[in-house]
């Protein structure tokens, strides 16, 4: 009987080694030609982590597109995009993976540029330890400070100052304790703690994997030893308690029900532990706790699981599962701050999905603290935030949520918006502070409902929003099918765009941001009449999709009816009985719809009222046949 070969194979030996090793997420930054890339590309070249077919590419494209003559360009290994090898510069966050016979490493090529700001926040999001690279011929730069700033902003933990380029300064140990000097009072000003500084030549190979003859004056550990000495992104204090966010409701027959996700925070999660489903606030008990290849006596920080419970509870994907004697908090508005990742700019007011975990809710920006100018640092006053710019902003959620401060738990305090057209992402924010209103203020219950006050009134109440051109008609038929309305019984109030601006948003201008609070304001307006069982009729321009999209959900299903007025731009100009049109086509109006504002017509209205095709009388019908139609009659 011939033997069985029970030996591992080799591929298995190296699974299983490099299973044993603990991986670093690191990044590299810095200004413009500093040697990012030069200096990656050298550190896996000689940590041996190319392929034999990498290696052969490499050579073959530092021919075509190298700057080093005959020698190999290490940088090509991270500039992979056509665009970064043409102009020389690193514009999107290449990753790359290699390792050593004792760890593993994930490494991101972060762009220096400031409009790349975006990319290098995607890059260190993850990272556990940065490289901040400084041209020894240059120092320390606006875009070495910026960096600087973002890493403390984003809780980089350990963060290695490489002053590069030392071939070019003689290998002056003055100049590098003089760049040495800078970069630490720097990092102590934004509160950046752990911090080692190496004097490296990436083009030359001085101190990357070895210390260098060249700088007998350096007695620290070269660059790759460095990153080996350095701890893995640590798990919370094991005091702090451990928390488990629902990715996934595995239940595969009738008779099992768990909750997969991956623990988080400090201490160990236990069979027979009291839980708390949070936001809901229910307790039960772990009944067991299975990993990958089955049943678990415990589990710890990082460890992907199933839990089951010891009884029948609602828990649903995005829910949070924490020990019951010490629960996170709940709270539906945050000081924030926020990184703006659009080409259309943040506008308070607007409603956007917030994404944070598994849990995804709707969310405005009600406040902008500041904009931080991330060269400086300075706090500056705004209403908008541009792409690439840095907020402290207010923000209010549909509901209340449990979260961790972003200091306190990334993955609990860190989050994105997402527009509600596009599904783009918007931004990104770290969560610093619940407001303290959230806790304070609380839904008043009041005896008399929305329905009886409509039931006294005998009819349904409603939103009839009148959107179009100025001058298309828009207040003539809601003054219309208003009296209509009157003559027929009914109990009505107009909220007109002109009539407003005298009261309630007489501070506010017609720039987009103010636009777009009007629109809210007005809203809000609206949904407390139809609360008191009114029939409102809302004449405005409200040029913006998105902010008609964001009145519209303030209102149950069937009670928001889109009326667009529909008018074309020289019909409208025709009627300009105030002169407007005639005033911003001579530059006397500025951010004046149609001329030199946009108006973005409904897509998909439940009324169009073609103005060019009927009369206002016949269009006010309309509407009124529409708002008292059987399916929506009291």
């Amino acid at each position: 009987m011939a033997s069985v070969d029970t030996r591992p194979s080799a591929a298995q030996v190296l699974l299983q080694s490099a299973e044993t090793k603990s991986l670093l997420r690191f990044i590299t930054c810095g200004s413009v030609d500093d040697g990012k890339s030069t200096l990656i590309g050298r550190l896996i070249y000689e940590s041996q982590g190319l392929l034999t077919d990498q290696l052969t590419a490499l050579e073959s494209d530092s021919r075509k597109h190298g700057t080093q003559g005959e020698g190999l360009d290490f940088a090509l290994l991270m500039d992979g995009l056509e665009a970064e090898r043409e102009q020389g510069i690193t514009i999107d966050v290449a990753y790359r993976y290699f390792e050593t016979p004792t760890r593993k490493f994930i490494v991101a090529d972060c762009p220096g540029h400031e409009q790349y700001t975006r990319n290098m926040v995607t890059g260190a999001s993850t990272a556990d330890a940065a490289i901040v690279l400084v041209d020894v011929t240059k120092g320390l730069l606006l875009q070495t400070r910026r960096h600087a700033y973002l890493l403390s902003l984003l809780g980089v933990r350990h963060v290695i100052l490489a002053v590069n380029k030392m071939d070019l300064a003689s290998y002056s140990h003055e100049r590098f304790v003089e760049i040495e000097g800078e970069f630490s009072k720097l990092a102590s000003s934004l509160g950046l703690k752990q911090i080692w500084s190496v004097p490296i030549s990436a083009l030359q190979g001085d101190n990357l994997t070895a210390l260098s003859d060249r700088m007998p004056w350096y007695k620290g550990p070269a660059l790759l030893e460095l990153l080996h000495q350095l701890p893995d992104l640590e798990a919370p204090d094991s005091q702090r308690a451990w928390r488990l966010p629902v990715q996934y409701v595995n239940r595969p027959s009738s008779d099992f029900r768990g909750y997969a996700g991956t623990l988080l925070g400090g201490g160990k999660l236990h069979e027979g532990d009291s839980v708390r489903v949070l936001p809901a606030g229910t307790v039960s008990s772990i009944a067991r706790v299975i990993g990958p290849s089955g049943d678990l006596d415990r589990a710890s920080h990082g460890q992907a699981i199933t839990v089951t419970l010891a009884n029948e509870v609602d828990v649903s994907r995005g829910d949070v599962l924490v020990a019951a004697d010490s629960p996170c908090e709940i709270a539906d508005q945050f000081a924030a701050h926020i990184v703006w990742m659009d080409e259309q700019p943040l506008l308070p007011g607007r409603s956007y999905w917030l994404q944070i975990g598994a849990r995804t809710v709707a969310a405005q920006v009600t406040e902008i603290k500041h904009r931080v100018d991330i060269n400086t640092q300075e706090y500056i006053a705004a209403k908008r935030l541009e792409l690439n710019e840095i907020g402290f902003c207010n923000l209010y959620l549909d509901r209340a949520i449990p979260f961790e401060t972003y200091e306190q738990l990334r993955e609990l305090g860190s989050f994105v918006l997402i527009d509600r057209q596009t599904y783009s992402t918007a931004a990104a924010g770290m969560i610093r502070f619940a407001l303290r209103r959230s806790a304070n203020l609380h839904w008043q219950a009041l005896d008399i409902d929305k329905q009886a006050r409509a039931n006294i009134k005998q009819q349904t109440p409603k939103c009839i929003w009148f959107t179009g051109l100025s001058g298309s008609g828009k207040s003539t038929i809601a003054n219309l099918v208003e009296r209509k309305l009157l003559a027929l019984g009914h109990h009505t109030y107009i909220l007109d765009g002109d009539n407003i601006r005298h009261g309630l948003s007489k501070d506010l201008g017609f720039s987009d941001e103010d636009r777009v609070e009007n629109i809210r304001r007005v809203a809000e307006v609206a949904k407390l009449m139809t609360d008191a069982g009114l029939i409102v009729l809302v004449s405005f321009i409200s040029p913006f999709r998105s902010d008609r999209e964001m009145a519209r959900r303030l209102f149950p299903d069937g009670e928001f009816i889109e009326a667009f007025v529909d008018t074309s731009l020289e019909l409208a100009e025709s009627r300009d009985v105030k002169g407007l049109y005639a005033k911003a086509r001579a530059g006397q109006l500025k951010n004046f719809t149609g001329i030199d504002s946009p108006y973005e017509p409904p897509e998909s209205p439940e009324l169009t009222l073609a103005t060019a095709t009927a009369s206002a009388e016949e269009l006010a019908d309309q509407v009124v046949s529409r708002c008292l139609a059987p399916d929506s009659d009291a």
